[in-house]
């Protein structure tokens, strides 16, 4: 039998994302990996998947038997393991999610929701890890999962990657730095930083612009809330280092502008640290996989990590 589990995946991806780029990052693959996949099967039964060069994307008949099969075959594996797992009492469990990430709540409220459909007997909560260290409290038992972009070296624990994003400065409109195409640290030097109120070593635009740089700013003032900062940026009260998936909206709408920080930008990637001894149990590796799924629908401009 040629037809894997993997071929159906793909062209649903594929259809549901429109391009191969879009489709590699919802299944975590490189694009070089899903057009062999693709080749492979239009090989098998020598006729082509989709039209090549179709906007918006046109499948060909065997592409549509296909995703036709897809449709009838994918749900259908997917309720039987939930009914196993059930079965096993794999379902049942506890979730507390504690974030570093201040910008999360966007898409990971929409995770939880989406989550709870499927595991209702999973008891969940959300807390924010602004008030004590997350990680530790991880090892102690009282969280059992942590979204940050900050993995701290800590036995029993394990930091699963979500996706990799790259840190912009945020500017007002009018600023003088919008007359460059990057930012270098030492134009920082005479400004205003607005951060989240962290320490400088957890914050990207610290940790791996300023400090390899010796640059202090001349000011740093904090908010906890991301809309807050970026009106205090479009108000030219200082500038501000997010994160680019934050900032989509606020730039197609020209409330702000954003530089990439040096030649090369700064790029980090989100985790979900969990305890190692959680780690298979199947109600976790399910929030894991809704975690990343949701992020790549609602986000724009991250990438998957290699």
């Amino acid at each position: 039998m040629f037809l894997e589990l993997r071929h159906l995946r793909t062209l649903t991806a594929l259809r549901d994302f429109g391009n191969l780029a879009a489709a590699a990052q919802q299944l975590y693959q490189t694009q070089s990996a899903l057009s062999h996949q693709l080749k492979a099967i239009e090989n098998y039964y020598s006729a082509p998947l989709f039209v090549r060069k179709s906007k918006p994307l046109r499948f060909t008949p065997l592409g549509e038997r296909l995703l036709q099969l897809a449709d009838e075959i994918l749900p259908a594996v997917q309720n039987t393991e939930q009914t196993l797992q059930q079965i096993s009492g794999a379902s049942r469990g506890r979730l507390h999610i504690a974030i570093e990430c201040h910008a999360c709540f966007d898409w990971l409220i929409p995770t939880m929701d989406g989550y709870r459909k499927q595991w209702s007997e999973v008891e969940m909560d959300l807390s924010t890890g602004f008030s004590f260290e997350p990680i530790p409290a991880l090892a102690r038992g009282r969280v059992d999962v942590v979204i940050t972009s900050d993995p701290q070296e800590l036995a029993g624990i394990d930091y699963v990657p979500l996706f990799r994003y790259q840190a912009l400065l945020v500017l007002a409109n009018n600023h003088p730095l919008t007359a460059k195409k990057v930012i270098e640290p030492e134009d920082l030097r005479d400004q205003t930083l607005i951060t989240y109120p962290v320490e400088r070593t957890r914050l990207d635009v610290f940790n791996y612009f300023l400090i390899p740089a010796g640059v202090e700013p001349a000011l740093q003032r904090t908010s906890e809330l991301t809309v807050m900062i970026l009106q205090l940026v479009a108000s030219e009260r200082g500038v501000a280092a997010l994160p680019n998936w934050v900032l989509t909206e606020y730039l197609n709408n020209n409330y702000v502008s954003a530089r990439p920080l040096g030649k090369q930008g700064v790029w980090s990637t989100l985790y979900a640290a969990v305890r190692k001894n959680d780690r298979p149990l199947a109600f976790v590796d399910a929030f894991l996989q809704r975690a990343r799924e949701t992020a790549f629908k609602l986000l724009k401009n991250i990438e998957p990590v290699s």
